[in-house]
């Protein structure tokens, strides 16, 4: 489990204690700032303790709701259009427009750790809104996983993301062609 200083102030009673915890191996600090109960945490647990508003998106939305088999290099992260810039070399982070941040969130379990991210549907929205702007084969794998699971899938959900998204007729038209 990730704590913050905060909480491990709150657990230790004090920075003397939690320093001495540390140094007893009671608890192993992973980053400035935050700490651990056990010896190796996962890197995505550290992130979503170290940025708690942030939307898992892009390719590793897609990875983990098995729509590809490529492992992402990077976490895709979704913040709002005026958020500070995060400078974590294991993030890409993808600015997104305050009325359109919290369409399709939902709250899923990988590995053990709960996340924020974008329903399956959602990122069909911004598969097609972004095809340019990710490699040809990984954008055809996934549409083509798509269309393997577009039965599963909430099709008035995606019709009324498409609606509110710009450029939706760009988006209804590749969806016609491409997925249903």
């Amino acid at each position: 489990m990730i704590l913050t200083y905060t909480e491990c102030i709150d657990k230790y009673g004090n920075g003397y204690q939690l320093e001495k915890a540390v140094a007893e191996e009671q608890i192993y600090r992973v980053e400035p700032g935050l700490y651990s109960t056990t010896r190796y945490s996962a890197e995505l647990e550290i992130i979503v303790k170290k940025y708690p508003n942030v939307i898992l998106t892009g390719e590793y939305a897609f990875y983990c709701h098995d729509l590809t088999d490529v492992i992402p290099e990077k976490y895709y992260i979704a913040t709002k259009a005026k958020a500070a810039k995060l400078l974590d070399p294991r993030i890409v982070q993808i600015y997104v427009r305050d009325d359109l941040l919290m369409l399709g969130v939902t709250e899923k379990d990988i590995n053990g750790v709960t996340v924020k991210i974008y329903d399956k549907e959602r990122m069909l929205i911004e598969l097609l809104r972004n095809k340019n702007s990710m490699p040809y084969d990984l954008y055809k794998e996934i549409i083509g996983n798509y269309r393997k699971i577009i039965e599963h899938l909430q099709i008035w959900r995606i019709q009324e993301y498409a609606d509110i998204f710009p450029k939706s007729r760009m988006i209804k038209k590749a969806l016609e062609e491409e997925v249903f």
